[in-house]
């Protein structure tokens, strides 16, 4: 089974969280605060492994997780750092994010890698929050969760060409015959059910990548056969080589078809270099049809060729063409990995919006979502802190204006609170 389609969850680390502590020894009466830091939680990364062909491991796994990062320490002691988690993919892989469908990375280079969850940042101990008028501060924060989404990756295979046709076109032969590919060969019609690549080598310095699409249908573009399924690896190739069955009644409507159900899936196959080239010469048949299948194709301003992929004939001269096609075609431009994360402008973790919903009001900003998941409720100077954090940022006031009151719930991202005068100790 070749899998080209997977769905997988991933998610970062959780940071650790942060330690309170005090210096406890005979000899130092000024002690003074040693809660260590606590560690980031891990990352998590795609990468490239040419040795991998399908996706089919992650249809056994689906989700991912990095590990979370250590506690902090008494003593000062900090934290370990999660350890990163890299998911190997093969080459020619899209990732997509399943809630927003933007496409986050296109990897095509060995060893390429792009981040896809951010492990959560670990939170500081108390040795971090002493200053000269607070000595001996009785806080820490908390880790942050890593981040977490749903990717949807899609394969397409890396050729640099393919070679479409109808069923039984002698398709899956002709790479037999032009490489070390050992694709399922038979007279019936859809026996190659997955696409198989191999390569061509002419010489030393003269090589390429073949890929055997499996058969096209009338309506392919639409889902009939397996068309619509595979077509998309046609779409990194340079050069195709368009085979036409010997044996067919009609190989130049067999030609139109196959081109329409290119262009309909995507207009940019139908633009692509092609190469027409009868099949099956050994026939009889075909040797009668091939004056006029030449003739009819040099009208339209092509060059066909015509081959025996079973007896070699025209095979070497066909390969002899398509690498001098390669030699003189641009390289295609690959899609450039998008930053999965992007830099946010300088002062907008402060920005935040206000909205009543119920009973309740919601605020809303990464900033102070991320203030209210790391502040610890146990410690009273927490709460200080986070209040004077409202105040300074504009929220309280925010809050007072749109008509809070006593008593009210507040949720600041997933944080529940009540409403209430603060009063600092």
């Amino acid at each position: 089974m070749f899998y080209d389609e997977a769905k997988i969850y991933v998610r970062g680390g959780d940071g650790g969280n942060g330690c309170v502590s005090f210096r406890r020894e005979k000899y130092v009466p000024f002690g003074g605060p040693n809660g260590g830091n606590a560690g980031n939680g891990g990352d998590v990364y795609l990468v490239v492994n040419a040795h991998l062909s399908t996706l089919l491991r992650f249809h056994k796994r689906t989700h991912w997780r990095a590990s979370s990062g250590g506690h902090g320490r008494g003593q000062g002691m900090q934290g370990r750092r999660g350890r990163d988690l890299l998911i190997e993919i093969p080459p020619g892989t899209m990732v997509y994010d399943v809630d927003s469908a933007e496409l986050l990375a296109d990897l095509t280079e060995l060893e390429q890698r792009v981040l896809v969850a951010r492990g959560g940042r670990g939170g500081r101990g108390n040795a971090a929050f002493a200053t000269s008028t607070n000595q001996s501060p009785r806080l820490a924060e908390k880790g942050l969760r890593g981040q977490e989404r749903w990717l949807r990756l899609e394969l397409k295979l890396l050729a640099d060409v393919g070679i479409v046709g109808l069923p039984n076109a002698g398709k899956s032969t002709l790479l037999s015959v032009v490489s070390a590919a050992r694709p399922k060969i038979a007279d019936y019609p859809f026996t190659t059910l997955h696409p198989s690549l191999g390569v061509v080598g002419l010489d030393d310095y003269t090589s390429f990548v073949l890929a055997d699409i499996p058969g096209l249908i009338e309506g392919a573009h639409q889902g009939a056969g397996l068309g619509d399924k595979f077509l998309r690896h046609v779409e990194r190739t340079r050069l195709l080589i368009h085979l036409l069955d010997g044996a067919s009644a009609h190989p130049l409507a067999d030609v139109e078809q196959i081109n329409r159900e290119l262009v309909l899936f995507n207009e940019r196959l139908g633009a692509k270099p092609q190469i027409v080239v009868l099949n099956k010469m050994d026939l009889p048949q075909a040797r009668e049809k091939w004056p006029g299948v030449r003739a009819a194709l040099e009208e339209r301003g092509q060059e066909p060729m015509c081959i025996s992929a079973i007896t070699g004939e025209g095979v070497r001269e066909l390969m002899g063409r398509v690498a001098q096609m390669l030699a003189e075609l641009p390289e295609l431009e690959r899609a450039t990995p998008v930053k999965v994360f992007r830099p946010r402008p300088r002062g907008a973790e402060r920005d935040f919006t206000l909205t009543r919903r119920a009973e309740a009001w919601v605020v809303r900003g990464e900033g102070i979502e991320q203030v209210a998941a790391q502040t610890d409720w146990r410690y009273h100077e927490a709460l200080e802190r986070f209040q004077r954090i409202l105040d300074r940022w504009g929220i309280s006031q925010a809050l007072e204006e749109a008509g809070v009151a006593e008593g009210d719930t507040v949720y600041i991202g997933d944080t529940e609170l009540v409403w209430q005068p603060f009063e600092e100790a």
